[in-house]
């Protein structure tokens, strides 16, 4: 009986143990929060259109990363910055990673680099 009681003490805990072990992993669907934001921001910014309120922009795609207002020929442009590409391993973003979205009194005009240029 002594055998038995010792036998089962030390199988025990090997048919317990519950260990899963992995070989040979996927790890292409591997993603990081800035990765996942980028490409959340990517994919509302594919969905704008020309003439939407700041205000339905801004509940869309969130709080931007930038910020900027300024005053041209009588009219108040905003732009504002949504990080969508990164160019540096530095944890930190920088307008060169970002669209800017460009606001004429309120209204969304255009976005990207040449709307920012022409503005």
């Amino acid at each position: 009986m002594k055998h038995i009681a010792l036998a089962l003490a030390v199988i025990s805990p090997l048919v317990l143990s519950g260990c899963v072990i992995s070989v040979g992993g996927d790890d292409s669907h591997y993603s990081s929060d800035w990765e996942d934001r980028e490409h959340n921001n990517r994919q509302h910014v594919a969905q704008l259109e020309k003439d939407m309120t700041y205000e339905s922009v801004v509940r869309t795609m969130g709080v931007a990363d930038f910020n900027e207002m300024m005053e041209k020929s009588g009219h108040a442009y905003r732009i504002l910055y949504y990080r969508t590409n990164r160019t540096m391993d530095d944890g930190m973003t920088t307008k060169d990673e970002c669209t800017p979205l460009i606001f004429e009194d309120g209204v969304l005009i255009g976005w990207g680099d040449s709307a920012y240029q022409n503005l």
